[in-house]
């Protein structure tokens, strides 16, 4: 049976993807940085999905927690990233660039050859770009690691504990009547399904000839921003004004949210600063690559009835 270490096993995109592998008859063996997310990758499995799981202690942060975690696996499916960070583009390089170049090289040095990588569809390696910079230089990495890579980009992912449509519900929530978009709400993305990329990272782990490959994937369609929060919207059943808000005043409250730390307000200036680049790639790269057709949107976001605490699975 394949071993396959998972990193980020108990954030929103391991969540779903672990479950899936455990199906597939992979064993997943779930890099944790403590024992409460151990917990909680266990807590989000059947009994019989447990059978197959075991979690090893460590952070892509910290080389020396790596090698351990990966004696004896078959391949990686790295899965860390954080989308923002408070301190410049510091803690955005430390995780997803530096963090992704300590188990690459952890990888090489234990003799595990394949390696599964989320990337990012739309991003690029531009200074003022801190998330996109720190993503790219990431991929970059996997590339001219000389290992058998397969890099998974997608796009904006929904599904049941997703981020980006939780965020834009919980604005709802708060919201006195009205919705503010960002300038013309004319950036485009192809959201994808958080259960379609599972299948695809289970397909990609079982299929070695997709070494070498990087896989720019998303949804059957192209929104804007603001067709998104209109869905979001008819997904929750809620009624708002959208009402177009400048760049600038957006860019200048964020700012000083993040002066004063305030994480709870929903959107970065470094987020703000990559609506430049578009978030969309081929509409058929799933099927012509992978042989299914990704889930529309369209009735897809019903979680967001729900929230986020409330979207966990039922414990088995």
């Amino acid at each position: 049976m394949t071993t396959v270490l998972v990193t980020g096993a108990s954030g929103f995109v391991g969540s779903h993807l672990v479950p899936a592998m455990l199906d597939a008859g992979i064993h997943v063996r779930a890099l944790v940085r403590d024992a409460e997310a151990a917990a909680l990758v266990e807590r989000r499995l059947t009994p019989a999905q447990r059978a197959n799981l075991e979690t090893r202690t460590g952070d892509v942060t910290g080389l020396a927690t790596l090698p351990a975690a990966l004696e004896g696996a078959d391949a990686v499916l790295h899965l860390v990233a954080i989308p923002r960070d408070w301190d410049g583009g510091a803690s955005l390089r430390l995780v997803n660039t530096e963090g992704t170049r300590n188990i690459v090289r952890a990888a090489t040095d234990a003799g595990v050859r394949r390696f599964v990588h989320l990337g990012a569809l739309g991003v690029a390696d531009e200074p003022d770009l801190h998330y996109a910079s720190s993503k790219a230089k990431g991929m970059a990495i996997v590339r001219a690691s000389g290992l058998d890579w397969t890099i998974l980009s997608p796009s904006l992912l929904f599904g049941p504990r997703d981020g980006f449509f939780n965020i834009l519900a919980d604005l709802v929530r708060l919201s006195p009547g009205i919705v503010p978009i960002t300038g013309k709400g004319d950036a485009r993305f192809q959201p994808l399904a958080i259960g379609d990329l599972a299948r695809i990272a289970v397909r990609v782990l079982q299929d070695p000839s997709t070494a070498g490959t990087e896989y720019l994937l998303g949804g059957p369609r192209y929104w804007t921003y603001r067709e998104i929060v209109e869905e979001v919207l008819r997904a929750m059943g809620a009624r708002r004004a959208l009402v177009p808000m400048p760049v600038t005043l957006i860019r200048l409250v964020a700012g000083t949210m993040e002066a004063l730390r305030v994480k709870a307000f929903p959107v970065a200036t470094d987020q703000l600063r990559q609506l430049k680049l578009d978030n969309t790639g081929d509409l058929d790269v799933v099927r012509s690559s992978f042989g299914f057709d990704p889930q529309p949107m369209e009735g897809g976001l019903g979680h967001l009835r729900m929230k986020l605490r409330d979207q966990e699975p039922p414990t088995g």
